[in-house]
């Protein structure tokens, strides 16, 4: 995996021409076909991992590059390796540099993930880009875009179309990739240390309730029980040699 500084990737560009003609080439079937994330929604301020898919080419052609741009708000990003491409991480300078939970001074941010192909994914099969990150804690009752360029052996496709308000993503040509994201709820996990927490806690709720405090009662009812079982016994078998 490598890494390189440069000011804020511009995605929008000619590209987006030519996917909006490519894709009206392709027929209702590649426009529905978009790059899409499979997850959502997600919690703001949860640790999650978003996997991109990409279903076919460009207008038949290979695919050779995956730039994933990654939403402001959002500094530090894991992609999970995928063996037939070289990932890198581009990174851009912070307006303002900020400070992590750990205390350390942040200075620069990942602005985009770019997945460049060692053999080209043919335009009949599909892959996978996971990132692991942190939503941001203020995006509640949002969606998130990651505008990404498909680029191929012949052409590319740039979906960065972002719906305006009110207006459906579904009628967009050529859709930026987005997540919903919703309010944190009290039992989700926006820490790695509040999962250890949370998962001592559940251990030791199960154990308790596992384990009576008092089994005097269970104890007194069994002998109870017994006890008039064996009487009913008794009984019955001196009945019984009173008949014979």
């Amino acid at each position: 995996m490598s890494t390189r500084h440069t000011k804020r990737p511009l995605l929008i560009g000619t590209g987006a021409l030519a996917a909006a003609a490519a894709l009206i080439l392709g027929g209702a079937a590649a426009a529905n076909a978009h790059v899409s994330i499979a997850e959502g929604p997600v919690e703001a301020g949860s640790y999650s991992i978003l996997t991109l898919g990409v279903p076919h080419g460009c207008d038949g052609a290979a695919t050779t590059k995956v730039a994933i741009q990654i939403p402001d708000g959002i500094n530090a990003v894991t992609p999970t390796r995928n063996s037939l491409y070289t990932v890198e991480k581009v990174m851009e300078d912070l307006d303002t540099p900020i400070t992590d939970s750990h205390g350390n001074e942040v200075t620069e941010r990942v602005a985009q993930v770019v997945y460049t192909a060692t053999i080209p994914l043919p335009d009949g099969q599909r892959d996978a880009f996971e990132l692991s990150l942190q939503i941001p804690e203020d995006a509640a009752d949002s969606t998130l875009y990651f505008p990404t360029v498909q680029t191929c052996e012949q052409g590319e496709t740039a979906w960065v179309q972002i719906p305006e308000e009110g207006q459906d993503g579904h009628d967009l040509d050529t859709p930026a990739p987005g997540v919903d994201v919703i309010a944190a709820s009290a039992t989700g996990s926006h820490g790695h240390g509040d999962t250890t927490d949370a998962s001592a806690d559940a251990h030791e709720d199960s154990a308790s309730a596992t384990a009576p405090a008092d089994q005097t009662p269970l104890v007194i009812t069994s002998l109870a029980v017994g006890s008039i079982g064996l009487i009913v016994a008794v009984i019955a078998l001196l009945r019984g040699r009173k008949k014979a």
